[in-house]
């Protein structure tokens, strides 16, 4: 054993699992294995934001392109909050972040990205008009209002 973090991050891994195991507690590397652990967190926060971000972009482009709805939509929309939801299940602690000013402002930004890429059009605004609830309803936008 004695693999370094930065030599081969996998290796290090299955050295510092088999140091635990074996009770060898003083041997392991304490500050990468909480980077590591830390990261584990941003990374299901990452997944989230990205779902979110998705399924914030299939909205706007419902709302902006009428013509243009049908099922591969609907889909998206539907696969997007069944993962979302089960993020949430998994992970409750991941709740939080969706009354979370910045990180709702963050992936509005990447939703209008994907909606500016998608659609065309830039004339979106500035925040979210949805509240997260009406986001993640499963009737969400069968019942939308479109406001242009």
């Amino acid at each position: 054993m004695g693999t370094a973090y930065a030599t081969d991050i996998v290796a290090w891994a299955r050295e510092q699992a088999a140091l635990l195991r074996s009770g060898q507690l003083s041997a392991l590397d304490i500050e990468h294995m909480a980077e590591e652990i830390e990261d584990v967190g941003k990374a299901e926060q990452r997944e989230l934001a990205r779902r979110v971000a998705v399924l914030l972009a299939h909205l706007l482009k419902w709302q902006h392109q009428p013509g243009r709805r049908g099922s591969s939509w609907t889909r998206t929309l539907k696969e997007q909050r069944k993962a979302i939801a089960a993020a949430l299940r998994q992970t409750p602690s991941l709740k939080a972040s969706l009354t979370d000013a910045d990180w709702l402002a963050g992936v509005w930004a990447d939703a209008v990205t994907k909606a500016i890429d998608g659609i065309g059009l830039d004339s979106f605004p500035e925040d979210c008009p949805w509240p997260m609830t009406q986001v993640l309803a499963e009737d969400f936008p069968e019942n939308m209002m479109i406001n242009k």
